[in-house]
């Protein structure tokens, strides 16, 4: 029943039973009939039918839920024995928001070295998006801000403190400065993430609180093509001063406090709270707690 299940998410993923069969290595015909059956094991129907998909029933958005839950446990269960007998292995999967990726190595590099059987799947996401895969186990574990939106029921690592700064080429204005407000850098032609990213809800909210709004001339879900930008000498933006020197923090660059207040939010490690938690998952807790002790005696 297992692998029924798992075309069964594979299709409510897809939402094409063309791509579903693609995405799992088997002939279309194979996958409706595996479909079927789960309908008939089941005694109900799942997919709304017609001549192409068309969305789950009510009762197959149920079982879609129990579903994830079932695929993911009986994972989990072969990871746990797999781990017994050869040690860690298997593949970790990680979304990050834009502003943490460039701390994932600090993460993954010596988890790898630990676990050298262990690969690794890292995906630049919203943090509404990491809470969602999550939820839906499309993931093992997170990395997001834990301390600015409600984050639901997952276990957390606090990791470091975000602090805030303007990022900007010399001979632009206030490249001269030792510190700014946020009512100043409002002023400047801003590149900065899109809305939809919590840290430009973070950065609008300390703005609003100055009196103040940002009117970016360029927006971007890619922190690399804002700094590229940056490197033009033509824009500036706000960004998290260890991203900044993580994406090569040189010359004309300068990175200056924004103060008035001097904010910072807290960046973590989330996992969904479940026991037992797969061995994989147990590892990356551990390895999180370690790299949170290191960052914090390097303050």
């Amino acid at each position: 029943m297992i692998d029924k299940l798992e075309y069964f998410l594979a299709l409510a993923r897809a939402r094409h039973f063309g791509k579903a069969a693609e995405e799992l290595g088997i002939a279309q015909p194979t996958l409706s009939a595996g479909i079927k059956q789960l309908e008939d094991i089941l005694g109900v129907m799942l997919v709304k039918r017609g001549s192409r998909f068309q969305g789950l029933t009510p009762e197959g958005e149920q079982v879609l839920a129990w579903a994830r839950r079932i695929v993911s446990d009986t994972s989990a269960m072969k990871d746990e024995m797999r781990a017994a007998r050869h040690g860690l292995s298997g593949r970790l999967r990680i979304a990050a928001i834009p502003t943490a990726l460039a701390m994932v190595p600090a993460l993954t590099t010596p988890f790898r070295e630990k676990h050298p059987g262990v690969t690794f799947t890292v995906l630049s996401r919203t943090s509404v998006e990491v809470l969602s895969m999550l939820g839906n186990f499309d993931i093992d574990a997170g990395i997001t801000y834990l301390d600015n939106e409600p984050l639901g029921r997952v276990v957390s690592v606090p990791l470091y403190s975000e602090r805030y700064q303007l990022i900007t080429a010399a001979g632009n204005p206030l490249s001269d400065r030792a510190q700014v407000t946020w009512e100043e850098v409002a002023g400047l032609p801003l590149c900065l993430l899109t809305p939809d990213m919590q840290n430009r809800r973070i950065i609008d909210q300390h703005l609003a609180a100055a009196n103040v709004s940002a009117r970016p001339t360029l927006e971007s879900n890619s922190m690399i093509l804002l700094y590229a930008h940056i490197r033009t000498g033509k824009w500036s933006s706000i960004m998290p001063l260890n991203l900044a020197e993580t994406l090569g923090l040189i010359e004309p660059i300068r990175a200056i406090p924004i103060v008035g207040p001097d904010a910072s939010h807290i960046v973590g490690l989330v996992a969904a709270q479940r026991e037992p938690r797969t061995p994989l998952v147990a590892a990356l807790l551990d390895e999180a707690m370690a790299l949170a002790g290191a960052f914090a005696a390097s303050r």
